[in-house]
């Protein structure tokens, strides 16, 4: 089992994803032309944001080395990114289970009724598996990387529950869809309570800034692909570099801002058919359901421009501070790319409030400095075991700590407060801490059933009043 899903995992998003919605849009009576080209059209979303991904980290990686080799900046821990923290995630004995293991919990939810969230994206299951991953290798206790897990997972899906009608209110052709992916999901919580409290200070509860407000009233000053021109050159002259590569930076970098929405609309195209069929199914087979959710990834949404404009504002501020704030050893280089996901289930909070959007991310991200840096041990941990028995020369590259750093993390989930509490929770706190865990978890289990059953009656109750009309 532990070669067949690696073999599935190595197959990466871009070929998973197709083959699941062609398999999914024939099984939901989809003709198998159209759920072929759904699956396509999706598969091939991931390889340009994939290609766009690149590019940034591409243009930006060496600028930003060359700003910390021109100011002497000395931080220990080294950024892998997202692609490491997957490799790692996915090639221990918790990764390789973990598919099936989340797939028979999300059955099990499903049939009782504490889960509305049918969780396809199977990619980003590296989510779950990461933080069993470092559970598995701190506590040497494969068992307790699998209870890390699968709370982490639970939770998730009743956050993406949760988040589900808030979500579709916000974005437009959603219907029908959550997102339950925990380094997005684990911000929500966070974003409602820091929203709450910016509502509540005179003066910053009148300031209302939206994205397209802002390209009416500046103009092309406010376009993401100006101020993604604007940014480039900006790190381009700190990195002293000349007027020729100033320039090619700032193109590429508005580059990113204008492509990153034009490929997420191919999720979108992809994506439609097999939503409308599948409401359709669930209307017809569960007449009296109130309907479930298809869990997809938060790539769908990335390219908002509230998305765009406060991520790209953050990259300089973020930067800055890791430099100066005391304490952190992390510097964000690789994981940036990463950024856009803190905000997909943020934005239906704020009502995509640029100003409150930036706040909220800024306070989300200074303290993901410092979880990173705490968790960067365990991180390493993970990675030189990984390094030592890789097969794959392909994975080996990607977790190898460069010379010169002590540690190695990535921002990505790594610096989420829901991955440091579910880590310290089984780790630190052993017995009481996890003990914690379930008690909360299956209270959460608990409220999110009685919902969907409130939810249930509601809808049933509209349909008796529509008949008897």
């Amino acid at each position: 089992m532990e070669e067949i899903f690696g073999y599935i995992v190595k197959l990466g998003a871009s070929v998973m994803m197709p083959i699941i919605f062609t398999i999914l849009g024939i099984c939901i009576r989809i003709k198998p032309a159209k759920a072929v080209k759904s699956g396509l059209l999706v598969g091939v979303g991931f390889v340009g944001l994939s290609i766009i991904t690149k590019l940034l980290t591409d243009s930006l990686g060496p600028a930003l080395r060359a700003v910390v080799e021109i100011y002497g900046l000395q931080l220990q821990v080294f950024d892998m990114g997202w692609p490491a923290a997957a490799g790692i995630a996915y090639n221990t004995s918790v990764g390789a289970f973990i598919i099936p293991v989340c797939l028979g919990v999300n059955l099990l939810m499903l049939l009782t009724k504490t889960t509305k969230t049918v969780n396809i994206d199977l990619w980003n299951y590296w989510h779950f598996a990461f933080v069993g991953a470092l559970t598995y290798f701190a506590t040497e206790s494969i068992l307790w990387g699998f209870f890390s897990a699968i709370i982490c997972y639970i939770l998730t899906l009743v956050i993406a529950d949760w988040m589900a009608p808030r979500f579709q209110k916000y974005y437009k052709d959603m219907d029908g869809i959550s997102i339950p992916q925990p380094f997005c999901g684990g911000f929500a919580p966070i974003a409602l309570v820091l929203n709450k409290a910016l509502d509540m200070i005179p003066g910053i509860n009148k300031i209302n800034i939206d994205a397209e407000g802002m390209k009416k009233k500046f103009g092309l000053l406010g376009e993401p692909l100006f101020l993604g021109v604007i940014v480039g050159c900006g790190i381009g002259i700190f990195a002293h570099y000349n007027v020729q590569k100033v320039l090619t930076l700032g193109v590429a970098m508005g580059a990113v801002m204008e492509l990153i929405p034009r490929i997420t609309s191919l999720f979108i195209e992809g994506l439609k058919p097999i939503s409308e069929a599948t409401k359709e199914l669930i209307a017809r087979k569960f007449k009296r359901s109130s309907g479930l959710y298809i869990g997809m990834t938060p790539a769908l949404v990335i390219g908002h421009p509230t998305t765009l404009v406060v991520s790209l504002l953050l990259i300089p501020v973020i930067l800055v501070l890791a430099v100066i704030l005391p304490g952190n050893q992390f510097l964000p280089l690789a994981s940036l790319a990463g950024m856009f996901y803190l905000f997909p289930l943020i934005l239906p909070i704020t009502k995509g409030n640029v100003f409150k959007s930036f706040i909220i991310g800024l306070i989300i991200l200074v303290a993901g400095l410092y979880i990173t840096t705490n968790l960067a041990p365990a991180f390493t941990k993970a990675a030189v075991d990984v390094y030592q028995n890789a097969g794959d020369q392909s994975v080996k590259d990607a977790v190898k700590i460069p010379a010169g750093f002590s540690d190695a993390a990535a921002l990505d989930f790594a610096s989420s407060p829901f991955s440091w509490l579910l880590y310290h929770l089984t780790v630190t706190i052993k017995y009481v801490g996890p003990a914690i865990l379930v008690l909360f978890t299956l209270l959460m289990m608990v409220w999110n059933r009685m919902r969907i059953v409130k939810e249930g009656k509601l809808h049933a109750a509209q349909l008796d009043a529509e008949v008897s009309k």
